[in-house]
C-alpha cells in the first residue's frame, strides 16, 4: 500500500480504532455478556487480518488434546468464504466429513480431512456459542477449539492463545483499513500464551521475543516452525508418462526433508491463494526450489479452469513441468483439469517448547471441567 493511500485511510483507521475500544470497554464493564458453554474452549487468534500461519495451530491444539488426552474435540470456526455465510455446516462430526470446500469454506474442509483421524468434528456458523451447544447436545463434544477467537469475545474461553506472523508481525503498524491489525498491538496483553509463527523466516527472533513478551505482561512466548514434510497429488497429467515421473522426482528430491541448499535447486512453478503467500514461496526455496514461476491469488480464491489452464501454460514457458500449492487451494481444485501435475505441498508445525504449550493446555482443561461441574453458563 502506498504512502498516499495509507494517509487517505487514515480517517477510517481512527475510527474503527475508536470502535475496537469501544466494543472492548463494553465487554470490560459486563455490558455485553460473556457466554460460557459448559466445556472447556481453547482459542487460537491473531491481531492481524489475512494468513498468520494460525490454521496448523489450531489443527496441533485440536490432536494432541484429542490424542494425548482422549477427549471429543469440536473445532468451532466461522468458514470464511463459504457460500452462505449464515448457514450452520457440520464439516465434520468426527466420523465422516460431510460438506465440500463451497459449503464449508477451505480452511474448515482442510481441518475437518486432516483431523478425521484423530475423531475431532468441525462445525462452521457465526454464532459459535450456538454451534459449540448443538455440538454438545448432537456430538457428544468435550472440548471446543475456537478458530480465530482472539476477538470472538462474546464466548468464553480457557485458553487465549495468539499469534504472530514472524514475516509480519504487526500488520504495517496500522489498525485496518490503513494497515491489518484489527485491534492495537496492546491487546498482546489478553492472551495467556503468544505463539510466534513461521519462526524460521524470522529477521531478528530472539528482538521480535523480546517484544512480543512485553507486549504480553510476560506470559509465555512460543515460536513455531513450518516444515515441509511431503507433497500428495492434487491433479496429474497423464498426456505425458515419462513427463510425469519426472515431475515425482522433482517433487520428492526438492522436498524430502533435506536441509536447506542439501540438494540441486529443482525447477517449479507455484502458486497460492492465502494470506501471506511470500511465507509460502519462500518456505520452497529453503526446502530446495528453482521457483521458476510464481503466482500470488487473493486469499480464499475460488479456482476457475481457464486460470488453472494459464498456470499451466505459464509454468511451460518458464521452464517447469510441475505445479506446486498449499493444501489449502488443493481442496478447491478438485474436479479441475490440469495439463501438468500438480502437486499440494504437506506442511506442519515444529513448536520449539511443545511440552510447555501442551502443559498450557492441560491446565486450561482443568480450568474449563472445574467451571463446568460448577454448572451454569456465566
Amino acid at each position: 500500500m502506498s504512502s498516499l493511500s495509507r494517509f487517505a485511510l487514515a480517517p477510517l483507521s481512527v475510527a474503527y480504532g475508536a470502535a475496537v475500544r469501544a466494543r472492548l470497554e463494553l465487554y470490560r464493564s459486563g455490558a455485553l455478556r460473556v457466554e460460557r458453554v459448559g466445556a472447556p474452549v481453547l482459542s487460537v487468534g491473531n491481531l492481524t487480518a489475512g494468513g498468520t500461519g494460525k490454521t496448523p495451530l489450531v489443527e496441533w491444539v485440536a490432536r494432541e488434546v484429542a490424542t494425548r488426552e482422549g477427549r471429543r474435540v469440536c473445532v468451532l470456526t466461522r468458514g470464511y468464504a463459504r457460500e452462505d455465510a449464515r448457514r450452520r455446516v457440520v464439516v465434520s462430526d468426527g466420523v465422516r466429513v460431510l460438506a465440500d470446500a463451497r459449503a464449508a469454506g477451505d480452511e474448515p474442509l482442510l481441518l475437518a480431512e486432516r483431523l478425521i483421524a484423530h475423531g475431532a468434528a468441525v462445525v462452521c456458523d457465526a454464532d459459535r456459542g450456538a454451534a459449540a451447544r448443538f455440538a454438545l447436545e448432537n456430538l457428544g463434544s468435550e472440548v471446543f477449539v475456537l478458530d480465530d477467537g482472539f476477538q470472538h469475545l462474546r464466548l468464553a474461553r480457557d485458553l487465549n492463545v495468539a499469534t504472530v506472523d514472524a514475516t509480519d508481525p504487526w500488520g504495517g503498524g496500522r489498525l485496518l483499513p490503513a494497515g491489518l491489525l484489527r485491534e492495537p498491538v496492546a491487546q498482546l496483553a489478553r492472551a495467556d500464551c503468544v505463539v510466534v509463527t513461521r519462526a524460521e523466516l524470522a529477521e531478528d527472533l530472539d528482538a521480535l521475543r523480546a517484544r512480543v513478551s512485553h507486549l504480553a505482561r510476560g506470559r509465555p512466548v512460543f515460536a513455531a516452525r513450518t516444515r515441509v514434510v511431503g507433497v500428495k497429488p492434487v491433479a496429474q497429467s497423464v498426456k505425458d508418462e515419462s513427463t510425469r515421473d519426472a515431475a515425482v522426482e522433482v517433487v520428492d528430491g526438492a522436498l524430502s526433508g533435506a536441509s536447506p541448499g542439501a540438494q540441486t535447486p529443482r525447477a517449479v512453478a507455484a502458486f497460492c491463494g492465502v494470506g501471506n503467500p511470500r511465507a509460502f514461496f519462500e518456505n520452497l526455496r529453503r526446502d530446495g526450489c528453482e521457483i521458476r514461476f510464481a503466482r500470488a491469488f487473493a486469499d480464499h480464491h475460488d479456482y476457475r479452469q481457464s486460470e488453472v489452464d494459464g498456470l499451466a501454460r505459464e509454468a511451460g514457458r518458464a521452464g517447469a513441468d510441475v505445479l506446486l500449492t498449499t493444501e489449502k487451494d488443493a481442496v478447491k481444485l478438485r474436479g479441475l483439469r490440469f495439463d501438468v501435475p500438480c502437486y499440494a505441498v504437506e506442511i506442519e508445525l515444529e513448536i520449539d517448547d511443545a511440552a510447555g504449550l501442551f502443559g498450557l493446555v492441560r491446565a486450561a482443561l482443568a480450568a474449563g471441567d472445574e467451571r463446568g461441574a460448577r454448572g451454569g453458563n456465566c
